[in-house]
């Protein structure tokens, strides 16, 4: 399980940029702290043809990636992106690091 705030499935919604406001879900965490939003910061590729591979060429759209301070993780709850922190839960004498909504500090489903 990894610790990081953002993880691939989370609904996020874009905080900054020319699709502020939109929401997806995250397919693709990268290096670097980028991550690949479904649907989101689309831009048009030039592809050359390659017969031995089977692509046709031409213009097609494809995702982007985004940095992660540009996005935060959609809460059903508010309508709204919120921040994230972590928070430690005692379950049968065991810890268990579970990620909560700063504002409320409900858990976030996953």
């Amino acid at each position: 399980m990894s610790s990081h705030k953002i993880r691939t499935g989370d609904d996020v919604i874009v905080v900054t940029g020319k699709d502020r406001g939109r929401r997806g879900n995250v397919t693709r965490i990268l290096a670097n702290d980028k991550i690949v939003v479904e649907g989101i910061n689309m831009a048009k590729k030039h592809v050359r043809p390659d017969p031995n591979a089977g692509v046709q060429g031409g213009i097609e759209e494809k995702e982007m990636p985004l940095h992660v301070s540009n996005v935060m993780i959609y809460n059903p709850q508010t309508d709204k992106g919120e921040r994230v922190g972590f928070k430690m839960l005692d379950e049968n004498g065991r810890q268990r690091k579970v990620r909560v909504f700063k504002s409320s500090g409900e858990q976030v489903d996953a």
